[in-house]
């Protein structure tokens, strides 16, 4: 799959957001190694603790679904047009970690046309991991 076509689909998780406090809000797209796409979008809560953020309520559909393995993440907001890139949160960061490995993109995106590539490792330097505690990483590598 494409990286227009998996911004494509953050977009189109984006436009199911319930942010009516921050106003901000995000989609996000998750390719599993099957090539299923996950999408994911923020949903607040007026008590900010239970907010969940778009990148963990994809990778909680996926894993819910039996999916452990992961190929890419798209990541857009409706801010991003009018700012810089949006990236994931530091709880989203550690809950991928579980799951991909260090060299897994993540494509930062303000449009199909204008994002960059990082990947989870330089979003999370020495991330906190399955194998530090002797434990096999249950996705991609």
């Amino acid at each position: 799959m494409s990286w227009e076509r998996l911004i494509e689909k953050a977009f189109e998780g984006m436009e199911k957001s319930y942010a009516p406090y921050s106003g901000f809000h995000v989609g996000a797209a998750l390719l599993g190694k099957s090539g299923k796409v996950y999408t994911g979008c923020n949903i607040e809560s007026c008590a900010y603790t239970p907010t969940i953020c778009a990148e963990r309520t994809a990778l909680v559909k996926a894993v819910s679904e039996g999916e452990r393995a992961f190929q890419a993440l798209a990541i857009v907001s409706s801010v991003g047009a009018d700012g810089g890139y949006t990236s994931p949160c530091g709880v989203c960061r550690q809950m991928l970690f579980e799951f991909c490995g260090e060299g897994m993109p993540v494509i930062l995106a303000k449009s199909k046309e204008d994002y960059q590539v990082v990947s989870l490792g330089e979003l999370l330097p020495m991330g906190f991991g399955p194998g530090k505690l002797g434990k096999e990483r249950a996705g991609c590598e």
